[in-house]
């Protein structure tokens, strides 16, 4: 397992260094002069020039690459807006981003797994029709416009929760008052393909002989359910709830616009629209480290659910 977890974590770098280059690719590819944009409508050619000659927006495109990657691991690399290390704002906005994530996925696992399970104990009954209509109508849903519904419901009209902003860290009052709605609107459809496939998953190994076996010694339904039934549907379902995380953060710039949210996907949303090419790129590389990390974690988690399962 120790050989297989330090061959993963060799294989992020060129992974690392793909995306870099995709993004990198991206941002010159986009329509607009970005020393334009900095230099400000009014700007003369002149100014225009100078500006695109302070940033390096003068050299060739790989050597503005190279500059990139290597301020970027020196620590050099400054955001053009802010005129700040790209890394150093990244991180202060990266832990209100994790802490809407973690809020998400709690609320997701919380109500998805245990409504899964109850829809594949209880098939074809009202419980099952009810919680697979539900589960359609939150994929099928934008975050942006469940945000929207949210503010105007407990915001706007009940005026329960705060509309918008950031309270503070989620152990406090404040701050759970204000990660409420975002973290229910960005949990929706992980919420809802979590609890189809919970239910899928636990139809298919409630059919399995062994199943049949531990019921016919005597064991009680939700020992069955639970402990037979449950513990072997998992490894698709954890496999599902890895490949959903990169869209809870894909989400995340949504969640963030709409309910002002001071995350990095907000961050990354205003750096576009500045075309502040060094805070996107990094922004996107560290959202692009997390995703590949927590497919790692999600790996070895398989080994734990089921310890027949070995990388070695």
């Amino acid at each position: 397992m120790v050989s297989y977890i330090v061959r993963r974590i060799i294989s992020i770098v060129p992974v690392l260094l793909f995306l870099s280059l995709f993004v990198f690719a991206i941002l010159k590819l986009t329509p607009g002069d970005p020393a334009a944009i900095l230099a400000g409508p009014q700007a003369t050619a002149e100014v225009i020039e100078l500006t695109r000659a302070k940033f390096g927006l003068d050299q060739p495109w790989y050597v503005q690459y190279v500059l990139m990657m290597g301020n970027l691991f020196s620590g050099n690399l400054d955001s053009i807006y802010y005129g700040q290390d790209t890394v150093s704002l990244v991180m202060q906005r990266l832990p209100a981003t994790l802490e809407l994530g973690l809020v998400a996925m709690v609320i997701a696992l919380v109500v998805a797994i245990p409504a899964g399970m109850i829809a594949a104990v209880n098939r074809n009954g009202i419980f099952d029709y009810a919680s697979m209509g539900i589960a359609l109508f939150g994929v099928s849903i934008p975050v942006f416009f469940t945000g929207i519904m949210l503010i105007y419901l407990f915001a706007v009209t009940l005026q329960w929760l705060p509309a918008s902003g950031y309270g503070g860290p989620i152990w406090t009052l404040q701050g759970l008052r204000h990660v409420i709605m975002p973290g229910f609107a960005l949990s929706l459809v992980l919420m809802a393909s979590t609890t189809r496939l919970t239910r899928s998953s636990m139809l298919e190994v409630l059919q399995e002989d062994y199943i049949r076996t531990a019921r016919a010694k005597g064991a009680s339904e939700g020992r069955v359910v639970i402990r037979h039934g449950l513990r072997n549907a998992l490894i698709p379902i954890v496999t599902n709830i890895g490949n959903q995380f990169a869209r809870l953060f894909a989400g995340a710039v949504l969640t963030e616009t709409v309910f002002a949210w001071p995350g990095a996907g907000r961050l990354a949303i205003n750096a576009i629209f500045r075309r502040d090419e060094p805070l996107v790129f990094t922004t996107v590389l560290f959202l692009g480290f997390i995703y590949v990390f927590v497919n790692l974690i999600v790996d070895i988690l398989y080994t734990v659910i089921n310890p027949q399962i070995s990388y070695e």
